[in-house]
Order: C-alpha cells, then structure tokens, then sequence
C-alpha cells in the first residue's frame, strides 16, 4: 500500500469509528442539552481551537483567505453542520441514535443523483451498491410508519443526509482555502453561529438552566468537541479532496454499525427486527462500493 493510499484509509478509519460514537453522544447530550443551542456551541468552541491550532502550527498567515474562499467555506459549513448535522441532532430528541445512524445510509443515495445530474456517470458496481443500500433504508423506515418512532423525527435524518450530501458534493467543486484545516475551522465557526440562530429563533433560551444540564451531557458535550469535530469532521474534510467522494461517503454505511452496538450496550436501545435487517444490507453495501471506489 502506497503512502497516499495509508493516510487515505487511516482518515477513513477516524471517520468510521469516531462519527459512530457521535449518534451516541448527541443522545446524551439533546436528553439535558438544548438541540441546536448545544450543537452550536460545539462546532463554535471546536471551529475556534481548530483556528487557534492552526495559527500555532502554521502561523496567523494560514488564516487567511480571500473573498471567494470564505463564501464558499461559509455556505459548505451551512450544509454539513447546520443543515446535515443539525436536524439530524434534532431529530434524536425522538429518534434512537443507531436508527438515526442508519437512516443516514441515504447520503450516497444523494451523492448518485448529484453526479448523474452533472455527467458523471458511476461504475454500475457502485450503481448496484447504492441500491443495495437504499434497499436497506426502505427496511429501516418501518419504524417510523409503524409509530414505533416518530415519523417527523426518521423524515428530519432523511432531509439531514440530503444536506448533507449537497454540501459534500459542493466542497469538491468549490474553491476554498487552501489550506483544509482553515477551512475546516471556517465551516464549523459559520454551521456553528448557524445553529445558534436557530436555536434562538426556536425560542430555546427561554427557561434555559444550565444547572440542569446533566454530567453525561457535559461530557458527551466535550467528547463531540474533541473527536467528532476537531478529529472527525476535520479528517472527513481532508478526505474529501485526497479520495473519491463516493469512497469517502461510505462512512454513513459504517458508522451505523459502530453507533447501533453502542447505542445498545450503553443506552439499551432496542435491537428491532427491521434494525437487523437494515443494518446487515447496507454493511453488505459498503463491501461492494469501497471495493468499486478505491483508488489504485
């Protein structure tokens, strides 16, 4: 395995294991924390280390960027976090996080249509991968048409995947600092001040205690900070202009693995027949679209 090859799975490996634990965290955070007021001061607080980190390493000069790049870190950091990252962390105010996980298995779904919408036409492995994939999404939407769950909560992770497919697909065509770290920081700073929006025009201050917040949400809180943003969205970003985008979104097939064994041992969630099921599909998928994707 090449050099190149090594640190492209050694980023994907940090996706996989560490956006698993964050369905998790984002549980244990939304049960004391306010959604989008608590998501909003992760990715404000993890933007601005990351900045600072930054500075330190490459000097106050890496900061810069011009006009064009800030807008367009700017409007990826309103898809991914606000949009993507968001609703999906509002959705699990009702929603499990392995099944929230596992709904997120659309975002190559969206990823397809995207590329065929600009002339790109995928291998049909990777064609047949995907439907193997939106097979088992069909399967882990029962829940919520069964009332098991709240259909709103399992539509806001489907609106969340898309979202977040749009702003993956945009950052490898727009132009954005050169450095992947700034504009790494960028991305979080404005999806963090975005989230902070919409929490306050959601009222989510009113009758806000935080003597209330429990310890467990304080330490998912950090634990969010630390290794889903700083650790994880900044390897995801790196990924997406070091692999193929369709290599590199089949983090959303292996994250739901990781989040549904630890949604299970640590907050007894429900192993449900259609979570069996949909779950055994889309890790069938991931074989089939990262044997297709990889590079040389």
């Amino acid at each position: 395995m090449s050099r190149s090859s090594a640190r492209i799975w050694t980023a994907l490996a940090l996706v996989y294991v560490l956006w698993g634990s964050t369905y998790l965290g984002i549980r244990i955070v939304v049960e004391t924390m306010p959604p989008f007021l608590s998501a909003g001061a992760r990715f404000i607080t993890a933007g601005l280390l990351l900045a600072a980190v930054v500075a330190w390493r490459a000097g106050p000069a890496a900061l810069r960027a011009s006009r064009r790049q800030l807008g367009s870190a700017v409007l990826v950091g309103l898809l991914l976090i606000l949009g993507g990252n968001g609703l999906v962390v509002l959705a699990e105010t009702s929603v499990p996080s392995g099944l929230a996980a596992l709904l997120v298995a659309a975002v190559p779904m969206w990823l397809v249509l995207l590329r065929a919408g600009t002339g790109d036409r995928p291998p049909l492995r990777t064609l047949g991968g995907v439907l193997l994939g939106l097979a088992g999404l069909a399967v882990l939407t029962v829940p919520g048409i069964s009332g098991e769950v709240g259909l709103g909560g399992v539509l806001l992770v489907v609106g969340a995947s898309a979202l977040w497919s749009l702003g993956s697909f945009s950052a490898a065509r727009l132009t954005l600092p050169d450095n992947p770290f700034t504009g790494s920081a960028y991305q979080m700073l404005a999806g963090g001040v975005g989230g902070i929006i919409v929490g306050l025009c959601r009222g989510e201050q009113h009758g806000l205690d935080p003597g209330g917040f429990s310890t467990a949400s304080w330490l998912a809180l950090g634990y969010l900070v630390v290794f889903g943003s700083l650790i994880g969205f900044t390897a995801y970003v790196w990924l997406l202009r070091a692999a193929p985008l369709s290599l590199v979104s089949t983090y959303a097939y292996v994250n739901p693995v990781v989040a549904v064994v630890l949604g299970r041992l640590i907050l007894d969630e429900a192993l449900t027949w259609p979570i069996l099921l949909g779950g055994a599909i889309v890790v069938a998928a991931v074989c089939v679209i990262v044997s297709t994707e990889r590079r040389p």
